[in-house]
């Protein structure tokens, strides 16, 4: 028998009341939610707020999930954090669709590989500190959101000249 996690939950209830809905708010740590660099914290709590409901084809869930996430920006590798939140809509049913649908094991749904299939891609993959960040100098590696290094920029390339010319 499968091991019980917060996440996975008895719908034995609804499955014995066709059209019975029942609604779930709870918090859990789900490990492991990192994707380029972008990462839920490990122990921060994501936010599940779901309605459960019986259909004809097993139990449908509906709803939003939560989570902060924390990175570096991309363009000066400073710390920098946020929230995400993603709508959940999801059929779970006894013989599931690889890939479209997922398991109704006898009396129970398992949360966590529909919270983490919702979340992961929607965490941000090149996160900016701000909209106006001028990134790192690539010459001497300084901050060039607080200093001006002077660092001049090598001369273009001369092969490329003729497209400099051209007016697009």
């Amino acid at each position: 028998m499968p091991t019980t996690t917060l996440l996975r939950l008895s719908v034995a209830d609804l499955l014995t009341r066709p059209g019975a809905s029942r609604a779930v708010a709870l918090h859990a740590d789900v490990p492991d939610l990192e994707l380029g660099g972008t990462r839920v914290p490990a122990g921060a709590s994501v936010a599940i707020d779901l309605l459960l409901e019986r259909v004809p084809e097993g139990i449908v869930v509906r709803g939003t999930v939560r989570a902060p996430w924390e990175s570096q920006c991309s363009r000066c590798l400073v710390p920098v954090q946020g929230d995400v939140e993603v709508h959940v809509d999801e059929l779970f049913e006894p013989d599931p669709v690889e890939g479209e649908t997922y398991r109704l094991e006898h009396d129970a749904i398992d949360l966590e590989p529909v919270v983490r299939d919702h979340l992961l891609p929607e965490l941000p993959t090149s996160p900016h500190c701000r909209d106006d960040c001028r990134g790192l100098c690539p010459y001497c590696g300084a901050d060039r959101n607080e200093v001006e290094c002077g660092c001049a920029p090598d001369d273009p390339d001369p092969r490329w000249a003729a497209l400099r010319s051209l007016e697009l």
